[in-house]
């Protein structure tokens, strides 16, 4: 048992130091040496309660007597062996940011679904948009799921009974109009990401799959390019990662348009250029004036100021390929195809979140069956 300065116990695994602080401290299941110090002794108090309740309660061996939290941190861990980086990220800021605080110190096995309703509806009150909402469901649901089909828990309680579609409306991202199309590429007509936005409006590219372009993944003879790899720069560690495409699916071959090997042979010619190109960078197609690649938040910021200079709405990289999409569409193209190209997995994502039709497409589309439709 420790003592205070004046000879109180205060408990085991507590003492007063000469400076007046109290210190907690206890040794883990792993043999470390725990301890936490503070002017306050509730504090360390509370500290010592929690840190040796968390530490009984986190052992794989005994995973049913686990903390949720405790849970999160070995299913993140097999996530992380599994699923691409920006995956796991977002797993892991949905869970700080919305889980943790409703149920992280709860046992695995007491979660029931009005808990994890609590977490939506808390969030919505919050001011959040139904999108993030979803996407923490989809975090809250996988977790208990392996669980589940590890024999932890019975039963999800992150059942279809709880509802997650509420909070905001995310604002409704549609492909830009011919004329917007055009204003905007006479506005980009001499400037540094031209070829970057034109060649995304000739191929579809997510701007990470553009990022990470290789020349040797294009093919001039076959007027075809790969896409093998997705590249972005992490500013909380300060440096890039590139990792596999968002999917299998995102592992693809695209065929070039006649602009779009235009672009490239105008874009290599830039790299040539350049006063210096670093080593590593020698075989990325779209670089700098610094010669190395362009970050992604670098993109949509010159995107607000070339909308602003041509008078338009702002809108973001994904638009672009949004609008690609939908001039492919109207072009005539099988979505089948434009499914491919995209390197969707299913159709139905092609045809739901990707194209948007416009209403001159629909007065077209009814026009050619109007004759069809007459019934006398």
């Amino acid at each position: 048992m420790g003592k205070d300065l004046k000879g109180k116990e205060l408990g085991e695994g507590i003492v007063q130091r000469s400076n007046g602080t109290y210190q907690a401290r206890f040794v883990d299941k792993f043999g470390n040496r725990r301890q936490k110090k503070s002017k306050k002794l509730q504090e360390v108090r509370q500290w010592l309660a929690d840190a040796t309740y968390i530490d009984k309660h986190s052992n794989l061996d005994q995973a049913s007597d686990m903390l949720v939290d405790a849970w999160f941190d070995y299913w993140i861990s097999i996530k992380k062996q599994t699923v691409r980086p920006n995956t796991v990220r977002n797993y892991t800021e949905r869970y700080e940011h919305n889980i943790r605080c409703v149920m992280g110190n709860k046992l695995l096995t007491d979660v029931k679904p009005l808990h994890c309703q609590r977490v939506f509806s808390k969030m919505a009150e919050e001011g959040y948009k139904t999108t993030t909402i979803y996407q923490t469901r989809i975090t809250l649901y996988n977790m208990f799921e392996f669980a589940r089909e590890n024999d932890v828990l019975i039963s999800n309680p992150c059942k279809k009974s709880v509802k997650s579609d509420m909070g905001k409306p995310s604002a409704k991202k549609e492909a830009l109009t011919i004329d917007v199309q055009k204003k905007f590429l006479d506005a980009v007509v001499g400037y540094s990401y031209e070829n970057q936005y034109r060649f995304v409006l000739q191929t579809g590219l997510r701007t990470g799959e553009m990022i990470g372009l290789k020349w040797s993944d294009i093919d001039f003879e076959n007027r075809t390019m790969k896409i093998e790899r997705s590249m972005e720069y992490r500013y909380k560690v300060g440096e890039w990662r590139v990792g596999p495409p968002k999917s299998k699916s995102g592992f693809r071959t695209i065929p070039l348009t006649d602009e779009a090997i235009r672009i490239l042979e105008n874009q290599k010619l830039k790299n040539e250029s350049l006063k210096l190109v670093p080593m590593e960078w020698k075989d990325i197609v779209f670089l700098c004036r610094k010669g190395t690649p362009v970050k992604n938040s670098t993109y949509d910021t010159g995107l607000f100021k070339y909308c602003d200079r041509a008078g338009i709405p702002r809108f973001s990289m994904h638009v672009l390929r949004h609008t690609f999409a939908t001039r492919c569409i109207e072009g005539g193209m099988k979505p089948k195809t434009l499914q491919k190209i995209l390197g969707h997995s299913n159709i139905g994502i092609t045809m739901n979140l990707y194209v948007h039709i416009t209403e001159d497409e629909k007065q077209r589309e009814i026009n050619l069956v109007a004759d069809a439709l007459k019934v006398i």
